[in-house]
């Protein structure tokens, strides 16, 4: 049952690490935590019934979606880096 899913076993590593990224970027900006919680199992329930109904059709694809989320990941992981690094310079300036 489960060896359809193996070829995503990588997506679903990413997409956590991706989850854990945006969770970040939220905090750095000051949202509501109540709310990014609320907001982000909605978004992983939608990716659940998503990949559940269309595995058959992106299987052949799973190459593909492996590499576009990873590389989606790296780019978001370099965004919240640099936000977070830039809001930590400008507490250190509004403190001097």
């Amino acid at each position: 049952m489960l060896e359809a899913y193996l070829p995503f076993i990588g997506l679903i590593i990413f997409g956590n690490i991706e989850n854990l990224i945006l969770a970040s970027q939220g905090v750095v900006q000051g949202v509501d935590v109540k709310i990014l919680s609320i907001l982000s199992i909605i978004a992983v329930i939608i990716w659940l019934v998503i990949g559940t109904v269309a595995t058959e059709f992106a299987i052949q694809y799973a190459n593909y979606i492996t590499f576009i989320g990873g590389l989606a990941i790296v780019i978001l992981g370099i965004q919240a880096i640099y936000e977070a690094v830039k809001n930590i310079r400008a507490k250190k300036i509004e403190r001097v």
